[in-house]
């Protein structure tokens, strides 16, 4: 057997760079904590939490009007009350109604 051709001193140099150079781009696209894939896959999720973001702020937005309009509105304050917590006035008389069980 040729022991010539097993020692890494005894190859091309143009070899041992493309060795070397394959091991250094498979390392620094998978391998390594900061790797391409590692790289894009933060980048993904960056871009979903900014869109989170936007859509929570828009909902901030909302609610703040919501709130200044119950406190500028009497009339509204007044009428989410009764529709949705079943408040009444002094002297309001209230009916329940029940629906026929078929």
């Amino acid at each position: 057997m040729n022991w010539k051709l097993l020692n890494p001193l005894n190859w091309r140099k143009s070899f041992l760079i493309l060795i070397l150079g394959g091991f250094v781009f498979i390392w620094f696209t998978f391998i390594d904590t900061y790797s391409l894939l590692t790289r894009y896959q933060i980048s993904e999720r960056k871009e979903d939490l900014k869109a989170k973001t936007r859509q929570l702020e828009a909902e901030t937005v909302e609610l703040k009007d919501k709130i200044e309009d119950l406190q500028s509105d009497s009339a509204l304050l007044e009428r989410i009350a009764r529709e949705e917590y079943g408040m009444r006035k002094k002297g309001d008389v209230v009916y329940k109604i029940r629906e026929k069980d078929n």
